[in-house]
């Protein structure tokens, strides 16, 4: 689950924070009520910076120290495509232990210049055997459009090459793709060669 950009725990604001734990808590309760295990999960990003990242980073550790067990046993954060990259992802792991979701996307944007290999290789260790496999985000640029616009569908020599270059690595992914099902398909039909995936319908 994805709680929307508001979700910030962050915040210099006291009252977007108690907002954020609230939305927080409510879809917690959701997976909790379909007594979904610890590896149906609650992405959010790390929030703003507000003029100082290292205190804005220090801010959501702290705040994250304090949530109720059922949301801290579900949170995963995601690397994002102008802020808070891969390696602060990383560096906050180190803190909390909350595992890092890997949005490709967002890395090929903005990061400390890793490779997907040790992107891969980085925060692949940050889920443990009893968070369920490794998350990873995929989607990619439109041609044309602003940097950051995700594409409307899915190219899928990107897609192939994609899946050749982790194949060391086993991960659920996610398709970030504009036009959904239409492409969800073609990734299942250029998957459905590899032993790693079991497609969700």
């Amino acid at each position: 689950m994805h709680p929307d950009q508001f979700t910030v725990i962050n915040s210099v604001d006291e009252s977007v924070f108690e907002k954020g734990v609230k939305e927080l808590a409510y879809h917690a309760d959701v997976l909790d009520s379909m007594k979904l295990d610890a590896s149906a999960r609650i992405q959010i990003h790390v929030g703003g910076v507000y003029k100082d990242k290292e205190k804005s980073a220090e801010r959501f550790i702290e705040r994250f120290e304090d949530l109720d067990t059922q949301i801290k046993r579900r949170l995963v954060i995601e690397n994002d495509d102008r802020r808070y990259d891969l390696k602060d992802c990383i560096q906050i792991h180190y803190a909390t232990g909350i595992p890092v979701l890997f949005d490709l996307f967002h890395h090929e944007i903005n990061n400390s210049g890793e490779t997907i290999m040790e992107a891969f290789e980085l925060f692949t260790k940050t889920w443990k055997q009893n968070d369920g496999l490794p998350m990873v985000d995929y989607s990619s640029q439109e041609s044309g459009k602003r940097q950051g616009k995700h594409a409307e569908t899915l190219d899928l020599d990107q897609f192939r090459n994609f899946l050749e270059s982790t194949k060391p690595f086993d991960y659920d992914l996610l398709l970030e793709i504009k036009d959904k099902e239409q492409s969800a398909l073609k990734a299942m039909e250029i998957a459905s060669n590899d032993h790693r995936f079991r497609m969700i319908h």
